[in-house]
Parts: structure tokens; sequence; C-alpha cells
């Protein structure tokens, strides 16, 4: 068994580098063609105002497996070549998959075209395509659990609790271009409204059964904490543009700061840009699928600046993302560093 798993995990997802592919002529073509190349364009287009105008805080909302598939340099050099300027995501997309491969973990190339038995048998976890060792991923675990033994026993938001985890891996990490250590040298929140649900949440449970087996406090993680967090972001940022992969929690997590504002009796804009990169069908009623267009009912995005791009995201990510770093405005942009307001 141990060879058979050796053989699976052996070929590496390399994750794409937008700073060496210049994506800048075919962005440019697509906007004179149709259909998928043409809102991809666009959607460039307004991530390039997002990052042109001087009062706009740019947030990156992340859901599903793209990290895990080749794009996790893709978000973290958009941190680090200031075109982002705060993150809200699921679990999966900054423990599973990005503190996982700063310890120095892999995810690998597979095949949905397998025996999932057998892989369960060696311990290998399928991401449609992708394997994952569940054996390190339970070392991930492990590492949030000591994390959390290391603060004061309190409640936390998932922004506080992860920003003592890229302080932690400066010191510790394997891989040092990490999205969260570059989140926090950079001054950039990450929040992850339902914190239990990834690799974290194993973590914190084990850390707080054991606390409690010994009758000590313990670390928790306070979510309405997030929701006000953010929502004080997006009352101090002058104006702000969405740039979501996929949809979710995340998704909606960031649009409602609009509507949180407006019940603490301040009035905010709603966000002035948004792009939504979807598979996600509209007609089934999903908050995951529903239109930009469909959220400036609830008040949460202006429909001036919006695109929909139904494509699956490491398909055009990494061209959105090319084009606007090589255009480079994001070199003669202020870098807010929200962070610093906690």
């Amino acid at each position: 068994m141990a060879d058979n798993k050796k053989d699976l995990l052996k070929d590496v997802i390399k994750h794409i580098d937008i700073t060496k592919i210049n994506s800048l002529e075919i962005i440019d073509s697509m906007r004179e063609m149709s259909f998928s190349s043409r809102e991809t364009a666009r959607a460039s287009d307004i991530l390039q105002m997002m990052i042109r105008d001087k009062d706009c805080t740019n947030w990156l909302t992340l859901a599903g497996s793209s990290s895990a598939g080749g794009c996790m340099q893709v978000y973290a050099d958009m941190v680090r070549y200031n075109m982002i300027d705060c993150i809200v995501a699921t679990g999966a997309s900054v423990i599973d998959m990005d503190f996982f491969e700063a310890l120095g973990y892999k995810h690998y190339k597979g095949t949905p075209f397998v025996d999932d038995n057998m892989l369960r048998s060696v311990y290998i976890d399928r991401i449609y395509d992708t394997y994952i060792d569940e054996e390190e991923l339970q070392l991930c675990d492990a590492t949030i659990k000591k994390i959390a033994d290391s603060l004061e026993p309190r409640p936390y938001s998932s922004r506080e609790f992860l920003w003592e985890t890229g302080k932690w891996l400066v010191k510790h990490s394997v891989k040092k271009d990490s999205l969260l250590q570059i989140c926090y040298e950079h001054g950039v929140p990450v929040f992850v409204p339902a914190f239990s649900d990834c690799s974290a949440g194993f973590g914190l449970v084990m850390h707080q059964t054991e606390r409690i087996k010994k009758n000590k406090p313990y670390v928790t993680i306070d979510s309405v904490a997030d929701f006000r967090e953010l929502t004080e972001i997006k009352m101090k940022a002058k104006t702000s543009g969405l740039f979501m992969i996929g949809g979710g929690v995340p998704k909606n997590f960031a649009q409602d700061t609009v509507v949180c504002a407006e019940c603490l009796g301040k009035d905010v804009p709603m966000h002035q840009y948004a792009v939504q990169i979807t598979v996600a069908d509209a007609r089934d009623g999903s908050c995951s699928s529903s239109t930009l267009k469909e959220a400036s009912s609830w008040g949460k995005v202006s429909t001036m600046y919006e695109q929909m791009v139904y494509a699956e995201a490491t398909t055009v990510v990494p061209l959105i993302a090319s084009y606007a770093y090589h255009k480079g405005d994001w070199k003669n942009r202020k870098r807010y560093r929200w962070a610093d307001i906690f």
C-alpha cells in the first residue's frame, strides 16, 4: 500500500506565475471577441479600474478549490503587488490549501477516474483531479492546534487568529511565499467566516477538547466579530471593489457589509466595482449563483461596473491577474494596510 501511495503522489501541482506570462495581447484581443472571451476582457478592465481608483479598497473573495488547482501563487501575488487590500475566503482556501503548502506539503496531479475506496485505503483525499495526502493534512490540523495552544484563551475573530497564524509562519514556514504570510507582512486582513469548516476546525476542536479535560479556558472563534470588523473596513473605505472567485459564504459576507453598515446607521456606498467568476447557474435561486445585478436590488453592488464571468476559475483568473500585473498600475497605488486598524 505504501508503494502504491508513493506512486500516486509523485506529480506535483505547479502553481502558475503571472509575472512570467504576459496576457496583455490575448486579453486585448478577447475584448474584440464575443461570449466568455469578451466578458473576461471586461472583467480585466474592471479590475484595472479598481486598481487605478485611488480611493478604492479592493476585496478578494475565494471559494472553491482553485488554489489547490494551480492559482495559489496568483492570489499571493495579487496581494504582494498591491492589487488586493482585504480577503474573505473559505477555510479550505487558506488553511487546507495555502497554510498546508506553507508547511512544506504539496498537492498532486491525479484523476477523477479512480477507485475512491482505494484512495481512502491509502489515505489520499481527492479534489476532482487533484490529490492531497490525508496524513499530511492531519499534521496541518495538529499545527493549528499548536498555534491555538500558544495563544491567550479567549474569543478571536478569524481575522485575528489568521493574523497570529501569519506571524507564526514568518518563523516556521517551509514555503516562504504563502498567501497568509504575505498578507501578514503587508497588513492585509484575511477573514474566514465559517472558520471551523476546514482543517482549522479539527485543530481547534482538539485544542478545546484537551483544555476542557484539564478544566482550562480555551480559544474560540467569534464569527460576529468577523462581520463587525469587515463592516468597519467598509465604513472606513471611501469606495470598494470586489474580485470574487466562486460564491458561497465569502461572497455574501463581503456584500452584506453594505447592509450591516446601514443597520449601524452609517450611509455607505454600494460596492462600486464587482467581478464574479463562477460556474454556478442562477436559475436555482442560490446565493452562490445570484448575479451581481440581483445583488444591486439588496443595495450591495452598483450595476455600473459589474461583470459576471461564467468560467471555471483556473482558466481565466491567471489571464486577468497577469493582465493587471503587466499593465503595472499597481505600482502607483497606495497600500492600505487595513489590518493596522485593529
